[in-house]
């Protein structure tokens, strides 16, 4: 019961977050829908977006040509090692984040200077409601796979542990699925 009302409330927080995003900056659900549009990813998406902390530790990446596998740890999560804008950053693969997620403190390390005042939209997260800004990544890189311009939020540090790795870079690719433990991604 509680785990429908957790999932319950972060779509309906993600629903009215939606025109705040929209009307602060319009470009960016565009984006977002463009991208959807011209891809067909083959993983069904998780219906919870999960912010809790997973400190397991990150699998290293398989580069095959430009395509990468990341086996899932114990608990069944893709973790791995990442660049954002240069700097090697660990963070989750989570196929139910509408955005890539970070804290405010790889913000820092990737060079994204923020002031109190970006965290002007609301997100609700399975923490509750929090502030967050929105900002674009210059470069994210797992393995040879490279996608530049990528939208993401940032979240203070006490809400966000894990950097999350959402539909905004996943669905930039040719595609992403599951198979036997393993997450492949392909560009």
């Amino acid at each position: 019961m509680l785990r429908k009302l957790l999932i319950l409330g972060v779509l309906a927080g993600t629903s009215t977050s939606i025109p705040i995003v929209y009307q602060s900056n319009p470009q960016i659900l565009d984006n977002l829908l463009k991208s959807a549009v011209g891809a067909r990813p083959t993983a069904e998406p998780q219906t919870e977006l999960d912010l809790v902390a997973v400190r397991d530790r990150p699998a290293t990446p398989q580069p095959l040509g430009r395509k990468v596998v990341v086996t899932a740890d114990a608990r069944g999560h893709f973790t791995s090692a990442f660049k954002l804008n240069g700097r090697q950053v660990d963070g989750m693969i989570d196929t139910g984040a509408t955005l890539v997620a970070i804290n405010s403190s790889t913000a820092r390390r990737i060079g994204i200077s923020l002031n109190a005042s970006d965290f002007r939209h609301t997100v609700n997260t399975a923490n509750g409601a929090i502030k967050a800004a929105v900002v674009t990544i210059d470069r994210l890189q797992i393995g040879k796979i490279t996608v530049d311009g990528v939208q993401a939020v940032v979240l203070d540090d006490k809400a966000l542990r894990t950097n999350l790795i959402g539909l905004s870079f996943l669905q930039r690719l040719q595609k992403y699925q599951v198979e036997n433990g393993a997450l492949l991604l392909v560009q």
